[in-house]
């Protein structure tokens, strides 16, 4: 047996083991249903060559939503509207087949902002999106802790200099502007309110299974941002990390040196011949 397939084998069993499931994800998570990977800034540039020469973490930031709104909401806008137009790949619906098998369940603590793991079928409740939701907005002024749904927000967006049309979304209390519901980079202003919910549903999950047997697997996780690996590495359980690149993990982990995709697909086989 190749060396590879003894880690899916090793993997399965842990799965299978397993009380309960927590899914880490980061980015990479994404790559498998097409949305671009903004790792370094070539693959920033890559994405969005209008912004040649900057740097992801300069343009989400919340200071552009009072020097330059159309940019600001261009950036975002085009955003919201690739994941809206991208699918979640196949290796969403196994993982919550594989988290519903488990006795307690899984839950899932990502930073992605797609929303793809509600897509694809996972409940509100078991899902903890770190940094906000790009389907939800909030107003840039502050006027009201409030938080709402973007759906049936629509922003027209130039291709070619990712810059937004007028007119842009609007806080539903003030009429003023809108911005999404997302932690940026030198955020000061970020409502947290849903994501507070998300992470008391999350705390209560954890806290029932004292004495149970837990596997974290963790996909496409950088160390850019490690909020995500963090989160993964304090958990009392067997670490799977599932990352292509970033492969470094403390003693005991199952590394799988391939995508998120790849990972779930060959685990899953190996699950079912295992039976």
């Amino acid at each position: 047996m190749m060396e590879i397939e003894r880690v899916y084998r090793k993997t399965a069993e842990a799965i299978l083991a397993a009380d309960a499931l927590l899914i880490g994800a980061g980015a990479g998570m994404g790559v498998d249903s097409g949305l671009p990977d903004f790792r370094g800034p070539e693959g920033f540039w890559r994405a969005y060559p209008a912004f040649h020469g900057r740097q992801f973490h300069e343009i989400s930031n919340p200071v552009w939503f009072q020097r330059d709104t159309e940019q600001a909401w261009g950036f975002f806008g085009h955003r919201l509207n690739l994941y809206r137009a991208t699918a979640p790949h196949a290796g969403f619906e196994t993982l919550r087949r594989w988290g519903e098998s488990r006795p307690f369940g899984c839950f899932v603590f990502t930073s992605n902002v797609d929303g793809h793991f509600n897509r694809a079928g996972f409940s509100p409740e078991q899902v903890l999106e770190c940094h906000g939701s790009i389907h939800f907005l909030q107003c840039v002024d502050g006027c009201t802790d409030s938080i709402w749904s973007a759906e049936g927000t629509n922003v027209l967006v130039d291709e070619s200099t990712i810059r937004a049309r007028p007119p842009l979304p609007q806080c539903i209390r003030c009429g003023r502007l809108a911005r999404p519901n997302i932690l940026m980079f030198d955020d000061g202003s970020w409502v947290p309110n849903r994501s507070e919910v998300q992470q008391r549903c999350y705390h209560n999950w954890l806290e029932q299974l004292s004495g149970k047997r837990l596997s974290i697997i963790e996909f496409g996780a950088g160390t850019a941002v490690p909020t995500v690996r963090w989160e993964c590495e304090r958990q009392t359980g067997q670490l799977i990390r599932v990352n292509p690149r970033d492969t470094a993990a403390p003693p005991g982990s199952i590394v799988l040196p391939v995508g998120a995709l790849q990972a779930i697909v060959a685990v899953d086989r190996m699950i079912g011949s295992i039976g």
